[in-house]
């Protein structure tokens, strides 16, 4: 099964620390019709991660055959641990009549706009270094060995910005979330996802 014609994929990246995951949140809260694509991951739940709702936690050994069986529609291994996009969760979307939101790094955007070059991509940044640095702080989830290489490997992934559609400087959340949702929004209003709207219409004048 493919994505019906009304159905769009919107991939979400972001350097670690960035705000990504709240941003997300607050556009699945306010705008219906989206589905969160849950990915699979080897590495371990954090905080109050739940298995099949924040990622689907599984071996390392039993990734590597799900990847042997193809059955990812995307997947990369990010300091040391794979994480996966199923090809369920784009017919989950499509059956449900919601779009696809995805929450990937660089190198899962890059294999995806490769098999779905319609996918609108959006790349958000924290303004500077410093205040990546101290959001990864603030978390207090990491280790520093892992802070420092977070800000190291940052900066590589910042210079692929130029790979994606939009470009988010995330600032402050709630002008970060307006504009985030406003991206989905124009989206939903191209020709070609109105199409089933506008025949109806110029129908009323033949």
């Amino acid at each position: 099964m493919s994505l019906s014609p009304n159905a769009t994929v919107f991939i979400i990246s972001a350097p670690s620390g960035s705000g990504k995951s709240t941003l997300v949140g607050e556009l699945m809260r306010q705008v219906p019709k989206l589905r969160f694509s849950v990915s699979y991951t080897t590495r371990y739940p954090r905080g109050n991660e739940r298995d099949g709702e924040d990622y689907y936690f599984i071996s390392r050994a039993e990734f590597e055959a799900r990847i042997a069986q193809g059955e990812f529609l995307e997947h990369a291994e990010v300091f040391g641990n794979y994480y996966g996009t199923h090809w369920s969760e784009r017919e989950r979307a499509a059956a449900a009549g919601c779009d696809l939101v995805l929450d990937i790094d660089v190198q899962g955007a890059r294999q995806l706009k490769e098999k779905i070059p319609d996918a609108v991509s959006i790349f958000i940044l924290a303004p500077g270094r410093q205040v990546l640095e101290e959001r990864l702080r603030a978390r207090s989830q990491d280790q520093e060995s892992v802070i420092l290489r977070r800000l190291h490997d940052a900066a590589g992934e910042i210079r692929n910005y130029t790979l994606y559609d939009y470009v988010l400087v995330n600032r402050e959340v709630a002008a970060s979330v307006d504009t985030l949702v406003s991206i989905v929004k124009a989206t939903r209003s191209r020709r070609d996802r109105m199409e089933n709207e506008i025949r109806p219409i110029l129908e009323t004048f033949s």
